[in-house]
């Protein structure tokens, strides 16, 4: 796996944190996305880390009916060693409406426990939404493909 400078640089706290974390029974990965994305690229990436064998939490098969959702969210952003933020023209227009994936995304950033995920738009973009989410280094499709940026997750969280 190559990694950028940048990459290294963005993705080298987060895996400190993963490490710290290692003994507690915990998924690997909360993935924050849009509600418009839940069955087109959130999905595909869900798969391709479960594919790696890395443990997602992912709200569509991780609420039950009649749970309250935001609590399974809240327990779903204790439970995991680091989240990840599906960045799509989808959640750049959710994010100001204040839904559910800005409070996820304001727990996010509370920590050095996030990677965004640059997807169908740009880091331009995400700065005119969300200037404290697009000063976080991550990982974009626009220069590799969705299967790598889940590679390279899969190897980040892999103890």
């Amino acid at each position: 796996m190559v990694y950028t400078v940048a990459e290294v640089r963005a993705l080298s706290p987060v895996r400190e944190g993963v490490e710290k974390r290692a003994s507690l029974d915990l998924r690997d990965i909360f993935l924050c996305h849009a509600w418009d994305d839940r069955q087109g690229p959130a999905k595909e990436l869900h798969d391709l880390l479960e594919s790696l064998g890395v443990k997602v939490w992912f709200s569509e098969k991780d609420v039950g009916l009649g749970t309250p959702l935001l609590r399974a969210i809240d327990k779903g952003l204790a439970n995991s060693r680091i989240g990840i933020v599906l960045v799509t023209p989808a959640l750049l227009r959710r994010l100001p409406t204040e839904g559910i994936a800005d409070k996820e995304l304001s727990a996010l950033l509370a920590g050095e426990r996030l990677v965004p995920i640059v997807h169908n738009t740009t880091y331009e973009a995400l700065r005119e939404v969300s200037p404290l989410l697009a000063s976080r280094s991550g990982l974009s499709t626009a220069e590799q493909p969705m299967a790598e940026v889940a590679s390279k997750l899969a190897e980040l969280v892999t103890l």
